[in-house]
């Protein structure tokens, strides 16, 4: 009898993936275990490939089996419980197990030609040999003729020990002379594990949180079932500014106290530092901070530190779903519509999903968040899968701001081009004279979206995607926001000889035009173009909060959990933009983009207005967005999602081929669409083939499948064998194919 693993193997592509069995040899007997990563031999080649060791057996011997080479962790770095998810990850998602795996870690944790990315970050410390009094007495004898080794002996014999750095900054001693000193006995030196460790302002403890009546009740209502111990989940529907951050960092308390830890997580990045600075004076060196702006060395640090318990509570946006926290006992996403909640890449999981998961498994609460509650969830509520509570007041017993709507028609017909209209110009030299702050919002950055021929009509086409690129001023550049292609904007057209004309408005233009109408006053711009550098967004932020800029204008960041008393203006740019976008949730993420917006608003104790600039003034969405009624919209929404069989009616799996050729991934898209119809027969409504909303990415062409149907264990079954069967064929092997479940573009 032999030892062996079954082992999932990084090299197995979808079609393939399964559970691998190798043999332990002797030389590694008692140093493989479930949930470490090893290296194995793969495929006819035998080459080198990582694998996840999933389970130890005694098998018979059998000449067939190929051998484990190595080991690369000294311990498992998977739990059994991470182990289970990401199996149900691989059966519910379409992805392999190690993709599924490999999501759960820190970048800084996976190797590159069998070396790990980054290393332990380790410190020289130095501690006092001798007691203190004979330190302070060392020091004084030696300083005259050895000043920086007095100086370091005093500085231990009032602290103790200290680090190299440490020494270095408050003494100017080099290594040179503490390895003196050490030789000399007087004192020891060891090389310790420190940790990376995320900037942030260190605050003053905050007194304890107090609740108003109404978040009293919803905070009790919620600890019920905190207490209970027992999986649960509940919405908590609050309109903005009513307090909800209050009611999560009591949540947080409770759940400490009881011994159990918790993770907050957020939509945008931009958020975490102030909810981190929140959150940090009420629970101080208990949290971790986990989001993909922090240097690779950092986020595997903070990894590590959760890893070892040394952290209660993580903040974080998507992957902090995964933290390995020990006796799990809540978690809260906020603003849970966000569509940043749903990865894009595989594993294309939503961490809504996962947290239920992860909330079921450990017998925790879950609490969904949220102004404006996503269809499927406020459906959840409505129907009694979920419990629902509801904050109807501001927490400051202020109302909602005034909503005034700007008709860009009537702004044309009065020779207005811009895109700032004659109300908001107004209302912001308002803002400006009273020394109060204002925030715009304009989901387009660069300068223009088209440059075209005045002339012949030419427009600029990315020359690997099939769409149209975006003109930036910096540069003075046509940049493709799917691939990153660019190129110099030229003196005239390339077809006619032409004058090439300007047209639409992104975040760069809106900050040249507010400098025009406004001289002098100073603007902040926050979109992925300014916000690259990590930390860049925390510093902007820190600068708006000090009230040194009068005006914040960004895209989809500057709309969500923003606090600013000061901030008494907020605008939407271009309530349009996002309305009639095609799919059926574009109405869904207008309402909460207006109402995110709208929310920034008067937060503080002096009124708010908002501003609505629409060519279609009289759309329901944002008649009822203006008013904030989100019941009356939800009401007609989920009317419309019953018509069309669209989520959460029904589920939605789209099946997408992709390719270099494009008729061969259609005539590919449309053998599966027979495929499947005529496996689910009556079961599921199969459409298409269609082209994807933008056909060509990388040179890439991408055709997809929509099937509605209800997604249980059979119709995974029957979507995960057409996937791997027309893999596998020989006529389709240049092709590729993913499904998503209820995908958000």
């Amino acid at each position: 009898m032999r030892n062996i693993a079954k082992i999932a193997v990084s090299a197995a592509i979808y079609p393939i993936d399964r559970p691998y069995s190798y043999v332990v040899p002797d030389t590694l007997t008692g140093k493989v275990a479930p949930g470490m990563r090893v290296t194995v031999p793969f495929g006819k080649g035998n080459r080198r490939s990582e694998g996840i060791v999933l389970s130890l057996e005694e098998e018979s011997e059998r000449a067939d089996l190929k051998s484990v080479e190595g080991v690369l962790d000294p311990a498992p770095v998977f739990s059994d419980g991470q182990l289970k998810l990401a199996m149900w990850m691989r059966d519910r998602f379409f992805c392999t197990f190690y993709e599924a795996a490999r999501a759960m870690l820190p970048a800084g944790m996976w190797f590159r030609d069998f070396e790990r990315r980054v290393g332990d970050k380790t410190q020289k410390f130095a501690a006092l040999a001798v007691s203190c009094e004979e330190a302070a007495e060392y020091a004084r004898q030696k300083r005259m003729g050895a000043p920086r080794q007095s100086a370091v002996l005093e500085l231990l014999s009032q602290v103790g020990e200290a680090s190299q750095t440490d020494i270095a900054a408050f003494t100017g001693a080099t290594a040179q002379t503490v390895n003196a000193l050490e030789r000399q006995g007087l004192l020891t030196t060891e090389i310790r594990e420190v940790y990376r460790r995320p900037l942030r302002a260190a605050g003053a403890s905050a007194p304890p949180i107090e609740l108003t009546p109404e978040q009293e009740r919803v905070f009790e209502g919620l600890c019920e079932k905190l207490r209970a111990g027992r999986a649960s989940a509940a919405l908590l529907y609050g309109v903005t500014g009513s307090g909800k951050t209050s009611v999560y960092i009591r949540l947080v308390e409770e759940t400490l106290k009881a011994g159990r830890t918790a993770i907050v997580m957020v939509p945008e990045i931009a958020l975490t530092p102030q909810l981190m600075d929140i959150f940090s004076s009420h629970f101080g060196e208990d949290i971790a901070v986990l989001h993909s702006s922090l240097t690779v060395g950092e986020r595997y640090d903070e990894w590590k530190r959760i890893n070892s318990g040394l952290v209660k509570v993580v903040i974080g946006t998507r992957s902090a779903v995964f933290a390995p926290l020990r006796d799990l006992g809540l978690i809260v996403i906020d603003e849970e519509q966000e569509h940043t909640y749903k990865s894009e890449n595989s594993p294309r999981y939503h961490a809504r999903d996962v947290a239920k998961y992860r909330c079921v498994h450990a017998g925790a609460l879950l609490v969904l968040g949220s102004a404006t509650p996503s269809v499927e969830t406020m459906y959840a509520a409505q129907t009694g899968k979920y419990s629902l509570f509801t904050l109807s007041e501001r927490f400051n017993a202020h109302p909602l701001p005034e909503v005034l709507i700007a008709d860009m028609r009537e702004e044309l017909k009065a020779g207005n081009g811009g895109a700032v209209s004659s109300l908001l110009r107004e209302e912001l030299r308002k803002n400006i004279d009273r020394g109060e702050q204002s925030i715009l919002f304009l989901n387009r950055r660069g300068a223009s979206n088209l440059v075209m021929c005045g002339q012949c009509g030419y427009t600029f086409e990315c020359r690997n995607c099939s769409v149209s690129m975006t003109y930036h001023s910096v540069g003075s550049r046509l940049r493709c926001h799917y691939c990153g292609w660019s190129q110099p904007v030229p003196e005239e057209c390339p077809e006619c000889g032409g004058k090439l004309k300007f047209v639409g408005v992104g975040t760069q233009k809106l900050e040249e035009e507010l400098h025009e109408l406004f001289p002098g006053v100073g603007v902040i711009r926050m979109d992925t173009d300014t916000v690259a550098r990590a930390g860049s967004h925390q510093k902007l932020l820190a600068k708006f909060r000090d009230r040194r800029v009068p005006i914040l204008l960004g895209t989809q960041m500057v709309t969500k959990g923003l606090d600013f008393a000061n901030v008494t203006l907020a605008a939407v740019i271009s309530a349009d933009q996002s309305l009639y976008a095609g799919d059926f949730r574009a109405h869904e993420r207008t309402f909460s983009l207006i109402t995110q917006v709208v929310g920034r608003s008067g937060r503080g104790d002096k009124p708010g207005r908002a501003i609505l600039q629409t060519f279609t003034p009289e759309n329901y969405v944002l008649r009822l967005a203006s008013k904030q009624d989100y019941m009356s919209f939800y009401e007609q929404e989920i009317d419309v999602r019953r018509l069309i069989s669209a989520p959460p009616i029904r589920d939605s799996v789209t099946v997408t081929v992709t390719g270099l050729d494009e008729a061969s991934v259609l005539r590919g898209c449309v053998a599966l669409s027979e495929v499947l119809k005529r496996e689910f027969g009556p079961n599921a409504a199969v459409l298409g083939p269609a082209p994807a909303g933008v056909t060509k990415v990388n040179n890439r062409y991408r055709y997809r499948l929509t099937l509605s149907l209800k997604f249980d264990r059979a119709a995974r079954d029957i979507v995960r064998r057409a996937i791997r069967d027309f893999a596998s064929r020989r006529e389709t092997r240049k092709l590729t194919v993913y499904a998503d479940l209820d995908p958000l573009d």
